[in-house]
């Protein structure tokens, strides 16, 4: 379909945006639409996008027809979070913002339908923007090859030179007393010329010196290892019936020499299904408690205790349900509190057939687990919350919502139930919550925080939950103070920290975001390698770091785990020095050597060492590559885009590569792409990059491999990628490129291909030498033997072509036997192509030599019999075991000293198969002994948990959507109703989100790792009653035009200028 600037296109639910569009009017009230942006920034939660106010009743094709407004906005760029541009029609304009845009790869989700106009189509989306240019990627054998093939024709041209010299020489001073015998060819008139002529004689003559059929023989390799990864039925994922698939055949070898691999979290780490796994209540702690080695638990039935039960939940610890059916107050209220603390809208389609629409998988989540067990949230309106309670219906007057954000860590709602009751129900991180807990009950606090830090270490989304009764005078007392807040934002605070207090502590939730099968035990296999694995996500700090520890990526027992949150590039900076001096003092102190630290513009200089008795001093680079001690590093976006700054680069990746572990969060598309780009560009180490995504395209690209998996966010990762398949696991199989078995028993076979130890310049000329030993022996040895040897006849086997066969037979033998030796597993194939290769020889040589082809071809084939007559010699047999055993014996006798003395990992690990061969353990014992000797990292550790406690709280969420539902925006309301709405309410909550980016919040002076962001939120009618304020919708309200903006357009008429056509007819979006 080809969209164009200008273009108005109709998008309907579920449907991909194909390019950026303004969004002009939608099917939902006011104009807003819900999208899901996974595949720009990972997450999968929705956002919410509004219309422009003028445009939002444009719904009729008809009325779309007759738009004719311009925009006047920036030129294309990669910045996702940002827009800016004017809306002129109708002799007015109106400002237009991020929150105004959908951009292309968004998908519209729960929203029936609505209209865009197009600002940006193909390159110039900023997806595409991000996206990065198409590089061509070479393997560093391909350029190791093309450099030494230049040597080999450099030496080869030398050798013509020196060849035609001698000549010229040879021509000038002694050829010429031969002219009488001797005469030059009729086109020779000088010395010179037949120089020249003789140096291009000795090129052609010499040219098998250039290995070109290494080129052939390299490629046909490949051709074979990418079929072959093809046919891997243990790649295949019969779930989603996809196949492994080598999209590339020029870099199977660099799968054998990965160092780092850089992955993104959602979809490539996890499923993106979030469920209900375990909770806390009054001190008790449910949920699966599952032995793997024993029988499974029962999943419970929930249809004959609840008819409006979710079909698809599933929970197996039936104590919790019977604690809910005998009526346990405390029971009861926790899953009332989830009923009612959230910010989901309700959609019922037919009796007892509910739809939530939730804007974060987490509260979806809980909310439907407390559906399960018997309080079910049914419906609100502006000023009402409906629930279903143990089959009885009942209906919240909800008073106030104080909204999410990523400062408070917490949301709470403010409701009155039917028997006038005000409480207050908050839930959130424990580490703010559990600081406003009332006084007493230490003992349920200090239980329920061990029940919460054992459900991090099993990697686990947590939550803590309270309440709080509120007396009327409290309540009226605390709405005053509030609305006297204004939407400011330290006033809102104040207000927040006010109420938020004395709470009474109910539990805690631990939600599961499900990893992909066997994601942990890859990266502990690949960190045996010695592969390190980075997280890179656009997903927030919180659900990132909680996978990081879900995979085993971050664990308890981690020496130190490092956040570089900075707002500025000098506060990067101090972060980054401090963090690397911490490593050092920590590794010098673990390994008990004594040094005397000093510190000066951040950098560490080792003065004195263990048994040391002079000062020595080294680069800060080499004393990072020598820490010793499992550190992570966590950094946010916007203090990446600091670090990834020309004068910070060194800063960065010194410290990040000597972490064992690194998560980069909030990262656009783009940053993915550059930190990839800095570690090739340090640490000159062969990348992976793998992700779902088109916002992992950009990253698939620079990497030397890119490895895409077809999951749910579409198949441009696939499109973009060299390797592709389902599962993360895979990727173990695709990486230990040797026997399976072997290779995951020991992962540190890997390592030779990371450092290029086995095909390198060294290695090379090594190969050089001996060729040139072995030409040297294969010529001199038959040429001393033959000179003086005769036939059982009494004839001389002095002649050239006895000396040939007898010299080429030795050649192909002794390659033969090298090869053999070479070979360190036999199949089929090597017999067939090693000895074949023999047969093959003598055939062709005793068929050169026959009357057959002698009769035909008389002037080509005229030496008849002498292959024959030479090798019925037994002087001929004789010399060709002599020239064999003397090229072959040195090369034994090194190989056995390299054994004895210097034996390599994979040496070991061949005696040891042999040894064991007469006592080899069933199918799979080896293997789980092994992971049970490096339980470490996998098996022993999978369950560990670390003495120090960490909190489990991610919560994937996003403000504003308290102060959507409470204005009732978000509601499908009559027209009356819409006009009982408070006046107090009749500020975009959009507005008040981009007044609160541009407002200056220092950073937080408690040392969290997330900057302070704003707080929003509603306040409803002091008491059931209806508000009587009657509120007039201005739609000039709804995105007011400042003088800035104003000011700014007239820079803007210098960008792009999209038209709306009234001409143009109406197109539907197809998913690309």
């Amino acid at each position: 379909m080809n969209v164009r600037v200008g273009d108005i296109i109709k998008l309907e639910n579920n449907q991909f945006v194909a390019a950026d569009l303004l969004l002009l009017s939608s099917s939902e009230p006011h104009g807003l639409c819900y999208i899901e942006t996974a595949e720009l920034d990972g997450e999968t939660n929705m956002k919410v996008r509004q219309s422009v106010s003028v445009t939002s009743e444009l719904g009729d094709p008809n009325n779309l027809a007759q738009f004719n407004g311009e925009v006047v906005c920036e030129p294309p760029n990669n910045k996702l979070d940002r827009f800016r541009g004017m809306l002129y029609w109708r002799e007015k304009k109106y400002t237009l913002t991020n929150q105004n845009m959908l951009l292309r790869g968004c998908v519209l989700r729960n929203t029936e339908a609505c209209y865009g106009l197009v600002i940006f189509a193909g390159p110039d989306t900023k997806l595409m923007q991000n996206s990065g240019r198409t590089k061509f990627k070479r393997t560093s054998i391909d350029r190791l090859m093309n450099t030494l093939v230049l040597w080999i024709f450099a030496f080869l041209v030398c050798m013509g030179i020196v060849l035609a010299v001698g000549n010229a020489v040879w021509e000038r001073e002694v050829g010429t007393l031969f002219q009488h015998y001797l005469p030059w060819d009729p086109s020779v008139n000088g010395f010179l010329f037949s120089a020249v002529r003789t140096f291009w004689s000795y090129v052609i003559i010499l040219n098998t010196v250039v290995p070109i059929s290494l080129y052939v023989s390299v490629e046909v390799i490949r051709l074979g290892h990418s079929y072959f990864i093809n046919w891997d039925q243990l790649m295949f994922c019969s779930k989603c019936n996809t196949a492994a698939e080598a999209r590339t055949t020029t870099l199977s070898e660099e799968l054998g020499q990965v160092e780092y691999i850089f992955s993104d979290k959602t979809g490539t780490l996890t499923q993106n299904i979030m469920s209900f796994k375990k909770c806390s209540i009054n001190g008790h702690s449910y949920g699966e408690v599952a032995d793997p080695l024993g029988p499974q638990p029962k999943r419970l039935d929930f249809t004959p205790f609840n008819l409006l039960a979710d079909p698809d939940f599933c929970f197996y610890d039936d104590t919790l349900l019977e604690s809910v059916k005998v009526g346990d107050s405390h029971t009861q209220e926790f899953f009332r509190l989830l009923s009612l603390c959230h910010t989901i809208m309700s959609e019922e389609k037919s009796e007892g057939e509910l739809v939530y629409k939730a804007q974060s998988p987490d509260e979806s989540a809980l909310v439907t687990a407390a559906r399960n067990f018997g309080f079910v949230f049914r419906s609100r309106t502006l000023g009402t919350i409906t629930t279903t309670e143990m089959g009885r219906t009942v209906t919240y007057t909800l008073l106030a919502i104080l909204d999410f954000n990523n400062a408070r860590k917490r949301m709470s709602v403010i409701v009155r139930n039917p028997e006038g009751r005000i409480r207050l129900y908050c839930k959130g991180a424990d580490t703010v919550l559990l600081q406003r807990l009332r006084p007493c009950k230490q003992d349920l606090i200090n239980i329920t925080s061990d029940h919460l830090n054992e459900y991090a270490a099993d990697g686990l989304r947590t939550l803590a939950l309270a309440y709080r009764d509120l007396t009327e005078e409290q309540w009226e007392m605390w709405s005053e103070s509030h609305q006297c807040a204004d939407k400011e934002e330290d006033l809102l605070s104040a207000a927040y920290e006010q109420i938020e207090q004395d709470m009474t502590l109910l539990g805690g939730t631990a939600i599961e975001d499900k990893l992909q099968e066997g994601v942990p035990e890859t990266i502990a296999l690949l960190s045996l390698a010695n592969i390190k694995t980075w997280i890179v996500t656009g997903d927030k700090q919180e659900t990132a770091v909680n996978i990081g520890y879900s995979c085993k990526m971050l664990t308890d027992d981690m020496t130190q785990v490092f956040i570089i949150s900075g707002h500025s590039v000098q506060r990067v900076k101090q972060e980054l020095r401090r963090a690397r001096e911490q490593m050092i003092a920590l590794s010098q102190t673990k390994d008990g050597e004594r040094e005397e630290v000093v510190e000066g513009c951040g950098e560490v200089c080792f003065m004195k060492f263990k048994g040391a008795g002079k000062q020595s001093q080294c680069p800060p680079s080499n004393r990072m590559d020598n820490i010793s001690g499992d550190f992570a590093l966590i950094i946010n976006g916007h203090s990446l885009a600091h670090a990834l700054e020309a004068d910070m680069e060194e800063e960065f990746i010194t410290t990040a590569c000597a972490c064992k572990a690194v998560i980069c969060c909030r990262v656009t598309p783009l940053q993915k792409a550059q930190v990839v780009e800095l570690v090739k560009k340090y640490k000159r180490a062969v990348t992976l990059a793998i992700g779902d995504g088109a916002n992992d395209v950009s990253m698939i690209k620079s990497a030397h491999i890119g490895v895409g998996i077809s999951g749910q966010e579409g198949i441009q990762a696939v499109l973009a990628s060299d390797y592709s398949f389902s599962q993360f696991r895979f990727l173990q199989r695709l990486l230990l490129d040797v026997p399976d078995q072997r290779s995951l028993e020991y992962p540190k076979l890997y390592e030779p291909g990371q450092f290029n130890l086995l095909f390198n310049k060294k290695e090379f000329f090594i190969c050089i030498a001996q060729g040139i030993y072995t030409s040297v022996v294969l010529f001199f040895v038959p040429y001393a033997i033959l000179a003086n040897a005769s036939q059982s006849n009494g004839e001389p086997l002095t002649d050239y072509q006895t000396f040939a066969v007898t010299t080429a037979t030795a050649l192909v033998i002794v390659v033969s036997v090298q090869i053999s030796l070479d070979t360190g597993f036999w199949t089929i194939f090597n017999h067939v192509f090693v000895w074949g290769s023999l047969g093959c020889y003598f055939t062709i040589m005793f068929a050169v030599h026959s009357q057959t082809l002698f009769s035909s071809f008389p002037n080509h084939f005229h030496f008849v019999g002498s292959a024959q007559s030479t090798l019925l010699q037994p002087v001929v047999w004789l010399t060709i075991a002599l020239a064999t055993v003397i090229c072959i014996v040195p090369v034994l006798a090194f190989r056995f000293l390299k054994l004895d003395l210097k034996p390599q990992l994979s040496d070991t690990i061949r005696h040891t198969q042999l040894m064991c061969e007469k006592k080899r353990r069933p199918a799979g014992g080896r293997l789980a002994s092994t992971w049970r000797s490096a339980g470490s990292v996998s098996e022993g550790r999978l369950g560990a948990r670390g003495g120090s406690r960490r909190s489990g709280y991610a919560f994937a969420h996003q403000e504003g959507f308290g102060e959507l539902i409470t204005s009732g925006k978000n509601m499908r309301l009559s027209s009356l109703a819409l006009a009982s709405f408070a006046s107090r309410h009749s500020s975009s909550w959009i507005d008040t989100l981009r007044r609160k980016k541009h407002a200056h919040t220092p950073p937080s002076a408690s040392g969290e790792c997330t900057p302070a962001l704003s707080h929003s939120s509603s306040v409803l009618g002091c008491s059931q009653e209806a508000p009587t304020e009657v509120e007039t919708v201005q739609d000039s309200r709804m995105i007011p035009t400042t003088s800035t903006s104003v000011e700014a357009s007239e820079d803007l008429r210098e960008g792009a200028v999209s038209t709306g056509s009234p001409s143009v007819a109406e197109k539907t979006a197809q998913k690309e």
